[in-house]
């Protein structure tokens, strides 16, 4: 991650703003059995770092929305994806859809940092884990690292590696 944090923030918003046609051209041609297949028993499946990408912006961009409405530094409570996997049946669901909603999703999100004032970039919250403090620049290199270790976890998958 330290590596996006040192790049350049328009460096990061083409690797945020590239992820969803990278994660279409990974999918596409794969039957839902094998997007729903496994590794092992402690990976993931392609379909659910799918729904994770989409669950995560989401869960990203509103923390994002929070630091910029709040006065004071908001704090973050700790999420749990393999619970969101779980109680949200990523199993079960359709990557079309997925894809559709991350797509959507995603395109909020670029317009929300597209519409950042230089000196938002330094507003934060605090994660309540060992994260600590994060400003929005964080954010953006957290996702820009979040989006390439996904994508490979979802490739390895795809090949039925863990």
């Amino acid at each position: 991650m330290e590596q996006w944090a040192q790049s350049p923030r328009e460096e990061r918003l083409a690797r945020l703003a590239r992820t969803v046609d990278e994660l279409d051209g990974a999918m596409r041609g794969h039957e839902a059995s094998v997007l729903a297949r496994r590794p092992d028993a402690k990976s993931w499946a392609g379909i659910e770092v799918l729904c994770h990408f989409r669950d995560t912006d989401e869960s990203f961009l509103g923390r994002c929305l929070q630091i910029m409405a709040m006065d004071t530094e908001p704090r973050f409570p700790t999420t749990n994806p393999d619970r969101w996997a779980e109680e949200r049946q990523y199993l079960r669901a359709d990557a079309t859809g997925v894809l559709a909603a991350f797509r959507r999703r995603r395109q909020e999100t670029l317009e929300f940092f597209a519409a950042r004032a230089p000196e938002d970039w330094s507003r934060a919250g605090h994660q309540m884990d060992s994260r600590g403090r994060r400003t929005l620049d964080d954010f953006l290199s957290v996702m820009a690292w979040h989006d390439d270790n996904h994508l490979e976890q979802l490739r390895r998958a795809l090949r039925g590696e863990p």
